[in-house]
């Protein structure tokens, strides 16, 4: 068995490669965090540096700083490496504070649980 050499890592699928490098990691409950990878193990447990989660609401988004921040693996759907070059999110999206993203998010959830209201009521009508 042969050490991979320099040239070689970077055809591996291990997070090795992602050292050190700004990541999107996706958690199962639908959090988005980011933050510079600092270290990882065989299970996907990740260490991010300068972490922040960033909450998205409609056009609205937030960052909000988590500082360093341990994951366990079980808890990560995907791992990406964000592109420093390019603008991470369009430029219609409005950066607002941890309040407004907030009552934005609560504002959202009484409408979904609005819909749902109204279905469960009207289940009884047989439209078939």
């Amino acid at each position: 068995m042969s050490w991979a050499g320099p040239d070689d890592i970077f055809l591996s699928t291990s997070l090795a490669t992602y050292l050190d490098k700004k990541l999107l990691v996706l958690l199962r409950d639908g959090r988005k965090l980011l933050g510079l990878l600092r270290s990882f193990d065989q299970f996907a447990n990740v260490v991010l540096e300068g972490a922040c989660e960033r909450v998205i609401v409609g056009d609205l988004y937030c960052d909000i700083p988590l500082g360093l921040y341990v994951i366990r693996g079980e808890n990560v759907v995907l791992i990406g490496e964000l592109d420093l070059e390019k603008e991470e999110l369009p430029s219609h999206m409005t950066p607002v504070s941890a309040a407004e993203i907030k009552r934005a998010q609560k504002a959202e959830r009484e409408a979904t649980d609005l819909k749902g209201s109204m279905r469960k009521r009207m289940e009884f009508l047989d439209f078939d």
